[in-house]
């Protein structure tokens, strides 16, 4: 269970990562600051939840 949970993690934050850079090409800097936040936000916060009776 926990490998799925790792390649769901991985899988949305490779697509927003993504779609930043593509928010970046058109020129939409607000857009690619809130994109990366939500990146790294889904990376840190299943740490705090599915993640902690492992830790």
């Amino acid at each position: 269970m926990s490998l799925i949970i790792w390649l769901v993690m991985i899988g949305v934050f490779l697509y927003s990562f993504g779609f930043a850079i593509t928010l970046w090409k058109r020129k939409n800097k607000a857009g690619v600051f809130i994109m990366l936040i939500l990146a790294f936000a889904v990376l840190i916060l299943p740490f705090f939840s599915v993640f902690r009776d492992k830790w």
